[in-house]
């Protein structure tokens, strides 16, 4: 009797899941894809089952962010794939690696406007870095191990695989392609000698550090450097985890609500030592900054692709690494010889650090957020993972917690609402024994509270703060500032979520005094299973030093004249 070792399509796809040892998946099923997921009902890998496409998407794009290795969601065609769109322009502005896989319609149908189907070139072709539709069994292992390589590779990015249905369940002799390895670039000598030169002859040089692309051990290696050279080191918008924030050479995140004082120490720099980022528009300040295309500093830029090198600011020093492979090269550049003569420099940039953040402010209302602050810096671990979405809440945790390690932080810089629960749903699976909080607005959690519910049936033990004010809390600031007292579209009427989350079988805790904060903190990090703090505070306490009223009465003065 002749063993045949044809599989169907669906099972190669799980097989070269496999091969690049994937734990879990997340999805929302479709019967788009039932070949997948009949050939995982038996595989080791973990199937995590969202409430919705974005929020599997989400997840995806959250563990990317922290592994460093490629997020992976299944979701099925037509609406499935649009609902997870949100994920994929996240992973695209925040250069994660991801793969989307998205069932699509028999092929013998194709462009007749079958039932959902859509051209996924033209749906995803501005947000991915790769689409393509795997036209045949004998394929997938290609197209997967392709995939792999697209979505870490140079800067690492969204990749979509289109599986049509009757391809999935077709066979084929072949087997899965061999793990996929990341293609490092690394820094030339002469490049890296190069900027030794200039860092000798810079009188007040500044790091500013982002993008992906790093590791712990290259966090570390990059602080030994700016120990070694003296130099202070700002991070980028919601990149904060890459140096720790009480280091003596830290000087702050360049982000929204940028510190004056670092601003204009950025400007004053005769050397900018970027890596890792873009320097784009959030960071950038508008990008207003550093000019275009030449900045007046002397910018050195460093980033693992090449296409980002002259993109927007012309550099001094183009250096095409990963921040992993320069912060490695970093480590044999000698510093200069004579005494340091930026010492002052960088000790004044981390007291500016500390006058800015050490102590938040008073607000209006009966709960301070200064006081959950100070109650996560005294129950927190140092390897606490935070999570939050969009809107001025996490403007507290960005100016005032302290990020001390790399892997701790997960947040959008493309400015996403709704991603904290997800994305912290994906990191408390991804890293059991840590301590996981969400943080989300009212507004923001209402994009994606439903993955609460598969917080509760994963066993992910998260914990999310929900900050209440009743209304979408920036676009109001940004409403008030434009068009004063001209209230439109931004007040919410919200449910009660502390009671949303005991009906999913959760911890639910309501927060309305000042005083109860650090205990519910205390009691849901205790819980032993899924908790939610509802926060309800002052609409009028919109920013750490603002109110709307504030904001009001200063736009109505101007228009006056």
């Amino acid at each position: 009797m002749t063993v045949s070792n044809r599989k169907t399509g669906g099972r190669l796809i799980v097989d070269c899941l496999e091969a690049n040892a994937v734990k879990r998946v997340f999805c929302v099923p479709g019967e788009s894809y039932l070949a997948v997921l009949d050939a995982l009902s038996d595989s080791p890998i973990d199937v995590v089952l969202a409430r919705h496409e974005s929020g599997a998407a989400i997840m995806a794009e959250a563990t990317g962010k922290l592994t460093g290795t490629p997020g992976i969601a299944f979701v099925t065609r037509g609406p499935g794939a649009t609902n997870a769109a949100a994920g994929l322009h996240i992973a695209r502005q925040d250069s994660t690696p991801m793969i989307l896989f998205v069932g699509q319609i028999e092929r013998g149908f194709r462009h007749r406007e079958a039932f959902q189907e859509l051209d996924y070139g033209q749906v995803f072709g501005s947000i991915a870095k790769w689409v393509a539709e795997i036209d045949s069994a004998d394929r997938v292992p290609e197209m997967v191990s392709r995939a792999f390589y697209q979505a870490t590779s140079g800067r690492p990015g969204p990749v979509v695989l289109v599986l049509p249905e009757d391809m999935l369940t077709e066979t084929a002799e072949t087997v899965a392609a061999a793990a996929s390895d990341q293609i490092e670039t690394h820094p030339g000598l002469n490049l890296m000698w190069d900027l030794q030169k200039r860092l000798w002859a810079a009188k007040q040089p500044l790091a500013l550090i982002g993008g992906s692309r790093w590791t712990e051990k290259a966090c570390r290696q990059f602080a030994r450097f700016a120990e070694r050279f003296d130099l202070p080191v700002a991070c980028s918008f919601r990149r904060q985890m890459l140096f720790d924030h009480l280091d003596p050479h830290y000087a702050g995140d360049v982000g929204l609500g940028l510190n004056p004082a670092l601003r204009r120490r950025i400007e004053e720099a005769d050397l900018v030592l970027l890596v890792g980022g873009r320097l784009s528009e959030v960071p950038s300040q508008g990008y207003t900054l550093l000019e275009i295309p030449v900045p007046r500093q002397m910018l050195v830029h460093v980033h693992p692709s090449a296409d980002e090198l002259g993109k927007v600011y012309r550099p001094a020093l183009a250096i095409h690494a990963s921040p992993a492979a320069f912060a490695a090269a970093a480590e044999s550049l000698q510093p200069p010889h004579a005494e340091v003569t930026w010492a002052e420099w960088t000790r004044s940039a981390h007291a500016d650090y500390h006058a800015w953040s050490d102590t938040p402010p008073k607000t209006p209302g009966e709960v301070q957020m200064a006081s959950l602050v100070q109650a996560m810096k005294d129950q927190l671990a140092d390897d606490a993972i935070l999570t939050n979405g969009a809107g001025n809440y996490a403007t507290w945790i960005h100016r005032f917690w302290r990020f001390r390690r790399y892997g701790t932080q997960a947040a959008p810089t493309s400015g996403s609402m709704g991603y904290g629960v997800p994305a912290a749903v994906a990191a408390k699976l991804e890293f059991p024994e840590r301590q996981v909080i969400a943080f989300a607005g009212d507004g923001c959690f209402q994009m994606t509270g439903q993955e609460f519910g598969t917080a509760v049936q994963f066993g992910a033990n998260i914990v999310v703060v929900v900050v209440d004010n009743g209304i979408y809390g920036t676009i109001r600031m940004h409403q008030e500032r434009e068009y004063p007292g001209r209230v439109s579209g931004t007040d919410l009427v919200n449910p009660d979520f502390a009671a949303l989350a005991r009906a999913y079988g959760a911890l639910g805790l309501t927060v309305t005094k000042d005083g109860e904060v650090a205990p519910a903190l205390a009691e849901a990090l205790a819980a032993g299973r899924p908790a939610l703090i509802h926060v309800r505070i002052s609409p009028e306490a919109i920013t750490p030093t603002l109110t709307l009223s504030a904001i009001r009465d200063k736009a109505l003065a101007m228009k006056r004249g």
